[in-house]
């Protein structure tokens, strides 16, 4: 039996679909797996023996049809069984149909109950722990009927090297292994999904208030600039606890130092995915347009918590489009100021930094 899985998305979205591939390798043992991505999202997946081959979709695939044709006439090759997809856009549309699998499953549209065997519909609500993304995710099996427990979170495997150098590089940096390390998630992967720094900086002099620790910054070297500002608008005895230097060069590389950290504290955003693939505690906060229900994975109130403006004024929100809401989501951001936040975050501090 030979199966796709298609997700051609972003970091987020190629660890939570990764959860297909460990479901099917369970149901299936001695199927062929493969996982299409993007080319740049494999960083994550390294290690990950739960599919058998990646088929990376390029820039090319994108921007030259005669790359993109070569491409699906190479899918049809292979004759796949059972083809998931789990992007149901346009580019995937044509994979699926081209690669003529007997199985085709996807979310329920107009258009894909025309061009799939089988659709799936998504809820709105979530309906257990794990979250609305990853509920969406499993709903894609159901048409198999698999006889076989089905496993939830998405897992980052880190090397053993990996570890050392995260290690060694914390002893060169002079980092008190006897103190908790705590990641900062500076920024969103825009300005609309950054907390406003202003803020963000009175949150982390309110999280170094709480004792004695290692605070790092996330941020990549294109970002640095933006991070000397929020680093200059700490207080100083802040700034002593945060080792501004100690950086991942790749992705490989932060999550290799995500991995010696015990905890992540934030806004919402790949970071966040990773340290929870991972298995380390994380407190999110998501930008006013993004909607909380869909990515606040594995929720318990303890280890994983986020907070979104809608939660204390919900009143803003009534009768507006995302569109609306995205458009003003810097004066939304204004009113989402630490107070609303810091009762949650004492809490979550409590509990991690205890234990």
């Amino acid at each position: 039996m030979k199966i796709l899985i298609i997700q051609q998305k972003m970091i987020g979205d190629v660890l939570v679909s990764s959860i297909l591939c460990r479901n099917l390798r369970k149901a299936y043992p001695t199927a062929q797996i493969d996982y299409m991505v993007y080319e740049s999202t494999t960083p994550v997946l390294q290690g990950n023996e739960d599919f058998d081959h990646l088929i990376l979709f390029k820039e090319k695939h994108r921007k030259n049809k005669l790359a993109f044709y070569k491409l699906l006439k190479d899918i049809r090759k292979e004759k796949y069984d059972i083809l998931i997809d789990a992007y149901a856009k346009m580019e995937s549309y044509l994979i699926s149909v081209f690669s003529g699998a007997k199985k085709r499953i996807t979310y329920k549209k107009p258009v894909t109950d025309i061009l799939y065997t089988d659709t799936v519909g998504r809820e709105d609500i979530p309906d257990s722990k794990p979250g609305l993304i990853i509920e969406h995710r499993l709903a894609l099996l159901r048409p198999l009927k698999l006889n076989t427990e089905l496993e939830t979170r998405p897992q980052i495997h880190v090397t053993e090297e990996e570890k050392a150098f995260a290690r060694d590089l914390f002893r060169k940096n002079e980092i008190d292994s006897s103190k908790i390390n705590i990641m900062l998630s500076i920024t969103g992967s825009m300005d609309s999904k950054t907390y406003p720094f202003e803020y963000m900086a009175r949150l982390i002099d309110y999280i170094s208030s709480q004792g004695e620790m290692n605070l790092l910054f996330n941020y990549i070297p294109s970002q640095k600039q933006q991070a000397q500002l929020l680093f200059s608008m700490c207080e100083e005895s802040t700034r002593k606890k945060i080792y501004f230097e100690v950086l991942g060069h790749d992705l490989r590389e932060f999550i290799a130092i995500m991995n010696e950290c015990d905890m992540i504290i934030g806004n919402d955003g790949g970071a966040i995915n990773m340290a929870k693939a991972l298995g380390k505690p994380s407190f999110i906060i998501f930008s006013p347009w993004i909607d909380k229900k869909g990515w606040a994975t594995f929720e318990d109130g303890v280890n994983n918590v986020s907070l979104h403006l809608k939660d204390f004024k919900p009143e803003r929100f009534e009768n507006r489009t995302p569109s609306e809401i995205k458009k003003h989501s810097t004066d939304l951001y204004r009113q989402f100021t630490p107070e609303l936040i810091i009762p949650a975050l004492s809490e979550f501090l409590r509990t991690h930094l205890r234990s």
